[in-house]
């Protein structure tokens, strides 16, 4: 691999990142307002915990997305407490417990996009995916037609797992 040092470029490298929304705050964010109304069969919020919610994706990758979300209004794993990291962390696992045990997810992606470079569509708010997938989840719509199918009802999930969630016991 080639390497190309252009030391020239950093104020335009600067310049763009400073250009785009990095940061909005609480009383914009999707997020917080979602958390605020307390509509939470309206958003899907499964449940509440002590510093995290768990929600489905509106815009999934696949049947079953999930996020995991702080209350708190971060956008970066230091600014949550340890506290927060441990129930994130527990938060994640029993969500892939449910997912596989209740909709036979046979394997997963998890994970989190930082800031506008990472693919971040909301940077100013931590959140992390759990996506669940299966064996032959793929295949050549996407490819060729641009599409992706994702046949599930969001409703009918959430009534399916809501109760799985409300189970959950962190102490």
């Amino acid at each position: 691999m080639n390497i190309l040092y252009c030391p020239w470029r950093s104020s335009y490298t600067i310049d763009v990142t400073h250009s785009k929304k990095e940061t909005t705050p609480p009383d914009e964010c999707v997020f917080c307002i979602q958390f605020k109304e307390n509509k939470d069969e309206q958003y899907f919020i499964l449940r509440r915990f002590e510093y995290h919610a768990v929600m489905f994706n509106r815009y999934p990758y696949n049947a079953g997305h999930l996020l995991i979300l702080p209350f708190n209004h971060v956008a970066n794993l230091h600014e949550l407490s340890k506290e927060s990291r441990s129930e994130l962390t527990e938060l994640i696992m029993h969500s892939t417990q449910i997912l596989k045990s209740e909709l036979n997810a046979h394997g997963f992606n998890v994970g989190l996009n930082l800031g506008i470079a990472g693919g971040a569509g909301i940077p100013s708010h931590l959140h992390y995916h759990v996506v669940p997938r299966y064996i032959g989840d793929t295949n050549f719509l996407p490819i060729l037609g641009q599409t992706k199918q994702i046949s599930f009802d969001l409703v009918e999930f959430y009534k399916k797992l809501k109760a799985e969630f409300e189970s959950i016991k962190l102490d």
